[in-house]
């Protein structure tokens, strides 16, 4: 085994023991990144040259530094849709990964990107003039907007050209309840208004299906990610009751709910 390789064992049992949810994985990434290698070819990499700026980085992330924050990347699985969608919002695009993958996934979208917080939005644009290339040239324009208003117009100015054409909104809001105990790599570390919302979680739901109502063409789609514990108050955000049809509950890789999807019929 090569002197990296040990290394990388060493760094997963401290990061297990920090409570590291991925520590083998983050301690891997860490180790691609300081040697400039992928994970695949960590065994490659010569015991000549061993980089300890690895244990530098190891120690940020078993004091819960967010892996992102360490290595200067995030990464995000790319969407599979069955529509293909021309037009598309995302509410509280973030680092404007879940538009960016919209881009490149789905052939002649176009993707507004919505974000209220400064900071953000300039991530956002960062990554959105870092990956524009002859395929998502042009495809994804970015929106100063607070979609959390109680009507969207007056939040949503830059999209009120927008307003019943759209044909899919996605939205990953903030959905944790005010007091729960959350990571450190999150509490300390992300803003506030991208954690919070409301006493059950739901607030900004709340909004992005207020939101969704407004921009969304009949038979349009919204898409919105919540945590694995809110699949059903979810659901009847978006329930027939509500005006919605088709709402249905999706689950993630590890077969918790995670998703729900609904459909427009129009006023």
């Amino acid at each position: 085994m090569s002197l990296l390789l040990d290394e990388i064992a060493l760094a997963t049992a401290r990061l297990a023991e920090a409570g590291v949810d991925s520590p083998r994985a983050d301690a891997e990434i860490i180790a691609a990144h300081v040697h400039n290698v992928k994970r695949g070819e960590l065994h490659a990499v010569p015991d000549s040259e061993f980089d300890a700026t690895f244990w530098a980085d190891i120690g940020r992330r078993e004091n819960r530094e967010p892996l992102q924050h360490i290595t200067g990347q995030a990464y995000f699985r790319y969407l599979e849709l069955d529509v293909a969608a021309p037009v598309v919002v995302d509410l509280g695009t973030g680092s404007g990964a879940i538009a960016l993958s919209v881009a490149q996934e789905v052939p002649r979208a176009t993707v507004h990107a919505v974000e209220g917080d400064p900071l953000a939005r300039s991530w956002a644009e960062r990554n959105v003039t870092k990956h524009v290339d002859g395929y998502t040239a042009g495809r994804v324009l970015l929106h100063a907007g607070d979609f959390t208003t109680p009507a969207p117009r007056a939040g949503l100015r830059e999209l009120d050209q927008l307003a019943g054409t759209v044909d899919l909104v996605v939205s990953n809001p903030p959905y944790i309840p005010l007091g729960s105990i959350v990571q450190p790599e999150v509490a300390e570390y992300d803003p506030p208004g991208a954690l919070w919302s409301g006493i059950d979680g739901l607030d900004a739901m709340r909004a992005v299906e207020r939101a969704a109502r407004w921009l969304l063409r009949p038979g349009g789609l919204v898409a919105v990610e919540h945590s694995d514990k809110q699949g059903a108050p979810v659901f009847w955000i978006f329930a027939e009751e509500a005006g919605w049809r088709d709402t249905t509950n999706h689950k993630d890789l590890t077969r918790k709910d995670r998703f729900v999807t609904a459909s427009w019929p129009g006023e």
